[in-house]
């Protein structure tokens, strides 16, 4: 078969993913411009989905006053989650820039709807769990083309989604499944914060690949197989 994608777009493919970041402090207050905007909207709608099902759909937020009620979500739940965190780690939590609510032009709440196209959809009957997976879906296509875009975006998880739900007017079924924070930056970072603040490493591929059987592994070089990635595209 013909390979549809030279290099240089499986080049462009492939800095996308390795150059993705989780942006949360470098947004500069230029507006994303309506047709960016709705083309990584509709890189987001032609996710994979369960039975085409399409369970998604996507709030988009610029109102100051109802960043500000998320934010105030986000500190309260920040607060409550730093309990369960020991010293010395607890002051490293709190200390670390974990969103962009305010300082992001746009905000946006992807969301999942199990009641679309009826109550049967083929292939979410045994795991019903693979709507929320094809949400997933769309996101990552959305961060992606947002990269591709040079525009960053930040996933906040520290949030009520009961506040959520009651600020955005969403109906009881629907589920919301990211809040993001959209926006130009000035930069994108090398690494990942957390990795650079040192509170988690990334693993090593040969760490997260098992053959055949769980924690069943096969003589393979590793790590002449990562150098050659990471050559490549780190």
């Amino acid at each position: 078969m013909k390979d549809d994608f030279t290099n240089e777009e499986k080049e462009g493919f492939y800095k996308a993913i390795y150059s993705r970041r989780d942006v949360r402090s470098h947004f500069i207050s230029k507006p994303i411009e309506d047709e960016k905007l709705s083309k990584i909207l509709h890189a987001a709608h032609h996710a994979p989905s369960v039975g085409f099902s399409q369970p998604w759909n996507f709030v988009l937020i610029k109102d100051q006053k109802t960043k500000k009620k998320i934010k105030e979500s986000f500190e309260a739940e920040k607060k409550r989650s730093s309990e369960i965190v020991e010293e010395p780690k607890k002051s490293k939590y709190l200390s670390f820039k974990l969103e962009g609510i305010l300082e992001s032009p746009v905000n946006l709440c992807v969301t999942y709807d199990p009641s679309k196209f009826g109550p049967f959809v083929i292939g979410r009957s045994s795991i019903p769990e693979a709507g929320i997976y094809s949400v997933c879906c769309a996101i990552q296509n959305l961060w992606l083309s947002a990269r591709a875009e040079g525009i960053g975006l930040g996933w906040v998880s520290i949030l009520s989604n009961k506040i959520l739900k009651e600020n955005l007017g969403l109906p009881e079924h629907v589920v919301p499944v990211a809040y993001l924070c959209l926006g130009y930056v000035n930069e994108f970072a090398d690494k990942p914060d957390l990795e650079t603040a040192g509170w988690l490493p990334r693993l090593n591929l040969k760490d997260v690949v098992y053959y055949e059987k769980w924690e069943e592994k096969e003589n393979l070089d590793w790590k002449e197989i990562q150098n050659m990635i990471e050559s490549k595209f780190d």
